[in-house]
């Protein structure tokens, strides 16, 4: 048994639920000094498949950075020891965005694709124009045991859709993170919809130049599209959930200290363009990431969404209902009083809810599944 081997082995064995969380990832483990930015999805409600990124020196965001998947068979209660699932030598491979493609009648039992970022700097090094993104996909048809070779999108979603414009010099790029999204209903039922932010020209002040937008296909990956930048200065990372009436929403970071609200961005068309944004005034926030998903029970639907509401520091992780398409929220429960940041949430069926999430000044990732009130 070789020194990785046996540190997965003795990593398994220390894990155990602490009032009801469980914890996936932490730091020092497999020689990765933290782990950050959660990701979750499920393939059906008991095969879950959880993502994090596995920073090698510290917790910046840029540097040895891999992406490291665990799975679990049984909605959460064991989970497989973790392996890495993209990795970019020295440099940064991150921002993991999966979906589960359900919808590919050549995969009628469904595929997992990853999507991820690849970087040559800093944010800030990027943001100053000395420094390269790219967009890179992977899939699985063997449910995460073996992956395909990573196809790179990057010149149909950030590089050349932007070259034609060189007014708009695309700098920073990242996709979501956390989960990206299938559509379910309308007429746009099986269009992959991925989130994405950048930064435009220069640096402005309170981050201006950063802009979210979409990318999307409708062949199952094999071309893809860019929706419009929603327009608002300072629009950052994000993550989307549809309802049935086909209406679609976007839960958006913005990247100054002054706003304090989360950005709602709606799309009638499946994120081919927005419909409106507006700032939720029931979505008190510091400036972080936040995750959403829409689950319809037998007596009603709502979008949920997961986040921090302390406004000043990265902590009380709160969950939070709309029933009216993202205009009033209502808290539904504290998951975490204290220090936490970037989550992720997926439906797990019959009222249930798994959270991927930060927790304790990024020492831990953990996972938590609860049943809705």
């Amino acid at each position: 048994m070789n020194r990785r081997t046996l540190l997965s082995v003795l990593w398994l064995l220390a894990l155990a639920p602490a009032q009801g969380q469980q914890v996936l990832f932490a730091a020092g483990d497999l020689g990765y000094a933290c782990f950050r930015i959660p990701a979750i999805v499920a393939w059906s409600p008991n095969e879950l498949f959880a993502f994090a990124e596995g920073r090698r020196e510290n917790c910046a965001d840029f540097g040895d950075v891999d992406i490291l998947m665990r799975t679990s068979t049984d909605g959460g209660k064991n989970w497989s020891a973790p392996r890495v699932v993209a990795d970019n030598a020295q440099l940064q491979a991150g921002n993991a965005t999966p979906i589960v493609d359900r919808l590919d009648p050549r995969y009628p039992e469904g595929r997992l694709f990853l999507f991820y970022n690849t970087g040559t700097a800093s944010e800030y090094d990027t943001r100053m124009g000395l420094g390269r993104r790219r967009g890179f996909y992977t899939t699985s048809v063997d449910h995460g045991k073996t992956w395909s070779e990573p196809v790179d999108i990057s010149s149909q979603v950030h590089m050349d859709v932007h070259s034609a414009r060189p007014e708009l010099d695309a700098r920073t790029w990242a996709f979501a993170p956390g989960h990206g999204l299938q559509l379910a209903h309308g007429p746009y039922a099986g269009r992959l919809f991925v989130p994405a932010n950048h930064s435009l020209g220069p640096p402005q002040t309170d981050f201006a130049d950063y802009q979210t937008y979409g990318c999307y296909s409708d062949d199952h990956g094999a071309t893809w599209q860019v929706s419009p930048e929603l327009k608002v200065p300072s629009s950052n990372e994000s993550m989307a959930a549809q309802s049935p009436d086909g209406q679609m929403l976007l839960t958006v970071r913005i990247q100054n200290q002054g706003t304090k609200r989360k950005l709602i961005a709606r799309s009638l068309d499946g994120g081919k363009t927005w419909d409106s944004t507006w700032l939720a005034s029931d979505l008190p926030t510091p400036m972080c990431q936040s995750s959403i998903c829409y689950i319809q029970g037998p007596e009603r639907g709502a979008f949920y969404q997961v986040g921090p509401a302390d406004t000043a520091t990265r902590s009380q992780l709160t969950l939070w209902s709309s029933e009216d398409g993202g205009q009033l929220w209502q808290k539904e429960a504290v998951l975490y009083e204290g220090s936490s940041a970037y989550s992720d949430v997926v439906s797990l069926g019959d009222l249930e809810l798994g959270v991927l999430f930060e927790r304790d000044d990024y020492r831990e990732i953990v996972f938590q599944r609860m049943r809705l009130p």
